[in-house]
């Protein structure tokens, strides 16, 4: 397990590297440096505390949903769980954070498949309050109308779907047709219960709008930093191309929006007149005290989950027996 993680780490540094340089090469390298040395450094472990602040409101959900499934779990464990799922974060939308749900077999004895929903149920809930921000700044900037709206009418028929106990048990008994499905059919049934009820209006509306303070605090040191380069633009725009990078990154499916998310970022920032070095220097800055600190949290979590319950030790064989 902790092979395959490197290997994954290592891959997507070196996917975020060639992507960075691409980056630098196209605003000129010696402009992006120069762009750095006017950042006030001082600034960043603000930028590091602000991330951190994201970090612990989306355990608050965690920790939610764990309650609302009914599974026993001290908070300082569950907590350590949580933070380090965050070494996934550079996984396909994050769903590597399933390593959770495995932590919490390990620990409670408890089943993957009824914990796993709530990895996606999270997602969910991230997408939509990030949906939130980014169609008022669509509407309000005339930018971006079309994608904020489909994925957000995406995100509420899925939930719609999972409601309508009718349909989505109806759905499941056609997967059973399927021959490699046939043979999870109850796990599968158990993730839908778990996520039935996670994802009923009174749940889903609270958690959304945790995830919506979580997601602000990431969105508030964008602002920051865009304003330490004297940019003028105004707290609602930075939350907006942050939250609508974002979602780009994420619907692409690359490993932790590699790429797609700089991109977005970087091309909305110049075609607001910024300059393309300090748009560059502001992508890297958010970047790394967001998703590469996460992975940096995620890592030490690791190491302290390991040195009280032991190695993780993970085999296809633990899912067959789920």
């Amino acid at each position: 397990m902790i092979r395959s993680l490197k290997r994954n780490i290592l891959l997507a540094i070196s996917l975020a590297a060639i992507s960075y340089l691409i980056l630098s090469f196209y605003a000129d390298y010696e402009s992006v440096v120069n762009a750095f040395k006017k950042f006030n450094w001082f600034l960043f472990p603000l930028l590091l505390l602000l991330s951190y602040l994201n970090y612990t409101t989306r355990f608050i959900k965690w920790d939610f949903y764990l309650k609302l499934l009914k599974i026993k779990i001290k908070r300082i464990d569950s907590f350590q769980i949580f933070m380090s799922g965050l070494i996934m974060s550079v996984t396909p939308g994050k769903m590597g954070e399933l390593l959770k749900s495995y932590l919490v077999k390990q620990t409670t004895n408890e089943p993957i498949s009824k914990t796993a929903p709530i990895i996606l149920v999270e997602r969910v809930t991230d997408f939509l309050s990030l949906m939130i921000i980014a169609i008022i700044g669509a509407y309000v900037f005339d930018y971006g109308k079309l994608i904020s709206v489909g994925v957000m009418l995406f995100f509420i028929v899925v939930v719609l779907v999972v409601l309508n106990r009718k349909l989505a048990l109806k759905i499941l008994e056609l997967m059973k047709r399927i021959a490699f499905l046939e043979k999870i059919s109850e796990k599968l049934r158990t993730a839908y219960e778990s996520a039935y009820i996670l994802l009923k209006p009174s749940p889903l509306f609270k958690m959304i709008g945790v995830s919506f303070i979580s997601w602000f605090f990431e969105c508030f040191g964008f602002f920051l930093i865009l304003d330490n380069f004297q940019i003028d633009v105004s707290l609602l725009w930075s939350a907006f191309v942050y939250a609508f990078s974002t979602i780009v990154g994420a619907i692409t499916m690359l490993p932790g929006g590699l790429g797609a998310t700089e991109g977005s970022l970087t091309f909305m920032l110049n075609e607001n007149a910024i300059p393309l070095d300090v748009a560059v220097a502001s992508t890297f800055i958010i970047r790394v005290v967001t998703l590469w600190f996460a992975v940096l949290v995620g890592i030490i979590s690791v190491l302290f989950y390991q040195r009280k319950f032991g190695s993780i030790q993970f085999e296809n064989s633990d899912l067959k027996k789920d």
